[in-house]
């Protein structure tokens, strides 16, 4: 279906919802136990057959927009250097020197033409490849072809870089998202400036992740930011393969869809906040798309990006400063800490 299309059909659904009090329901009230939260042989496997099998969305365009710009970081315990090269390729390794183990580049952002390990001194390219041992007539001669920086499978698509952090695994991301891309192309994502981002501690990554699920919480928790224009429990979600869209309908759905073809051509879906919940190891709010906290137990780090223009219209429902008094803990894991 056109993606145009679908968009306004959602909003003819909620608006539906709005004007008639009701959401999106499954057949079923669903329970889900406790021990899902703080079993920590559970908390390992989604380490391992989730967060290190999917591709996770580790960094924007915005951060690293030109050749030799890079970014260091850890995600899932994994030291990570994603690389733009000088023929704008990005590339994603682990931050590891073949030698001794040691980090080739220091955690954040920089430019530089090539990483040195400042253990000892050996030279990688943009590209990973190892071009330089130092002291190399009295090291020994050793096989530089093989002994390159360990590549991980990386891919740049709608203005995000997605990274696998399992070597030589497959990534295809037109399947793994099926569409739900789209409407980042179509905001020119890729285009947008990156202002910075800040880590906010939290619980279990479930917890921080189904507090973004839904809007039940809006009344009460948003009782003068979010709640006055924005209806509590009244929720669309929609499905891309693993990847979730939720929309948010607003009390003025009815208002900002007169004109339905104005509507939903423009691009910041006006009537309704649309939340994209990617699978898990990506977070998305309806502010802006996030990036996931490097150790998983934490909430993602909040990324703040900047349209290529002016738009008073733009941005979606901001939590406001209320949010503050409730930050999740990491107690309330249930004694389950960051890692194992």
């Amino acid at each position: 279906m056109d993606r145009i299309q679908r968009i306004g059909d959602v909003a003819e659904i909620m608006l539906d919802y709005v004007e008639n009090k009701k959401t999106y329901q499954a057949d079923n009230t669903m329970r889900v136990p406790t021990r899902s939260y703080t079993d920590h042989d559970q908390w390992r496997a989604e380490m391992e057959l989730i967060f290190k099998r999917v591709p996770l969305m580790l960094a924007f365009t915005a951060e690293m927009p030109n050749p030799g710009d890079y970014k260091a970081m850890e995600a899932v315990g994994l030291p990570i250097l994603i690389s733009r090269d000088k023929e704008g390729k990005v590339r994603a390794f682990l931050n590891v020197c073949s030698h001794r183990s040691a980090p080739v580049a220091s955690e954040g952002h920089g430019n530089c033409p090539r990483f040195v390990c400042k253990y000892h001194g050996w030279t990688f390219g943009q590209d990973g490849r190892l071009i330089g041992v130092a002291e190399s007539r009295t090291f020994g001669d050793v096989d530089k072809a093989g002994l390159g920086l360990r590549r991980l499978p990386c891919e740049e698509k709608a203005g995000m870089i997605f990274v696998c952090l399992t070597p030589n695994a497959p990534m295809d991301l037109d399947r793994y998202f099926r569409g739900f891309l789209d409407d980042y192309d179509a905001m020119d994502f890729g285009k947008w400036t990156y202002l910075g981002s800040r880590v906010i501690e939290g619980a279990n990554w479930k917890i921080a992740f189904d507090g973004y699920l839904e809007g039940y919480h809006f009344a009460s928790l948003h009782p003068e930011t979010i709640f006055p224009r924005t209806p509590s429990n009244c929720t669309h979600y929609e499905g891309f393969g693993p990847n979730i869209r939720i929309g948010f309908p607003q009390k003025r759905i009815a208002e900002a869809l007169r004109d339905k073809t104005e509507a939903v051509e423009h691009r910041n879906h006006p009537g309704a906040d649309v939340d994209r919940q990617p699978a898990p190891g990506q977070f998305a709010h309806a502010g802006g798309p996030a990036l996931p906290r490097a150790d998983a137990g934490a909430e993602p780090d909040r990324a703040e990006l900047s349209p290529p223009r002016s738009d008073p219209g733009r941005g979606g429902s901001g939590a406001g400063r209320d949010d503050d008094r409730f930050l999740p803990r990491r107690d309330l894991q249930g004694g389950l800490s960051d890692r194992p």
